[in-house]
């Protein structure tokens, strides 16, 4: 049984966080320390010109007033200080980390500020295909993230790296296995609305369209495409001389496991 510390983008109360610390829970001994509103897309920002809130919301669970990177920080800096976990869990997201998407996510950011003080972490994302805000399957992804976690993954990880892991939003048994990618790009318009308010000053908002991925088979996007859970390692310094050979077998041996 490990110390698993989970945080998010989307929020302390958003439901893929609460499904994913329910599944690791199921195992493992789980502190949660997340936004207390929703912090998408704010990448890596921490809060460094005000003080920061925490709110204890139940039994191991903390909301805090800050980014993502700020709950990774103070999940490991003080509320499970003395008692450090071995591994960090974000997620899961609500909607797709691919390609250079991974560098706008908070959910990333707290991964990576964990992989920063050399705890091995793992980003959990959930691909919508709709807008729909209901009946999104959130216990496939926790279920491939706890998967990771009990092969051992993370503990193959080098220092200054992490995991990241999108899975498409069907149930389990629809999944069509896992795959070791590298991250691939999407595409996206420049397009940007420009309005007015009451008073006749402009305003804007992006509004740029996703426009496909770039066609590469070995990519996270084309595994998501194709129905896959896709598993992408990052790494963040010295990355040039990492060798992810057992990492790439160790997925395929996890695949082998619950798809053959």
């Amino acid at each position: 049984m490990a110390h698993i510390l989970i945080s998010n983008d989307d929020g302390v109360h958003a439901p893929g966080i609460n499904v994913l610390a329910n599944r690791l829970r199921q195992d493992h001994r789980i502190t949660v320390v997340a936004p207390l509103e929703e912090r998408s897309t704010t990448g890596h920002s921490l809060t460094l010109d005000k003080p920061l809130r925490l709110e204890k919301i139940s039994e191991g669970v903390w909301g805090c007033s800050g980014f993502p990177g700020d709950c990774s920080l103070v999940g490991l800096g003080h509320v499970t200080k003395g008692d450090r976990p071995q591994f960090v869990v974000t997620g899961i997201n609500r909607g797709a980390n691919l390609g250079q998407d991974m560098y706008y996510s908070g959910t990333i950011g707290a991964a990576r500020e964990a992989a920063f003080h050399l705890v091995p972490s793992l980003a959990t994302s959930l691909v919508f295909k709709s807008a729909k805000t209901e009946g999104h399957h959130y216990e496939t992804a926790a279920e491939v993230a706890a998967w990771i976690v009990e092969a051992g993954l993370l503990t193959l990880l080098p220092k200054l790296s992490l995991l990241n892991l999108n899975v498409p939003d069907v149930p389990l048994k629809d999944l069509k296995g896992i795959k070791f990618t590298s991250i691939g790009f999407r595409n996206y318009s420049e397009e940007i609305h420009v309005r007015e308010d009451a008073r006749g000053r402009p305003y804007y908002w992006i509004a740029g369209h996703y426009q496909g991925f770039s066609p590469n088979q070995e990519t996270d996007c084309y595994a998501i495409d194709a129905g896959y859970a896709a598993i992408t390692p990052h790494g963040l310094i010295g990355s040039e001389s990492y060798d992810w050979s057992e990492m790439k077998k160790a997925v395929e041996t996890l695949h082998a496991r619950h798809f053959s």
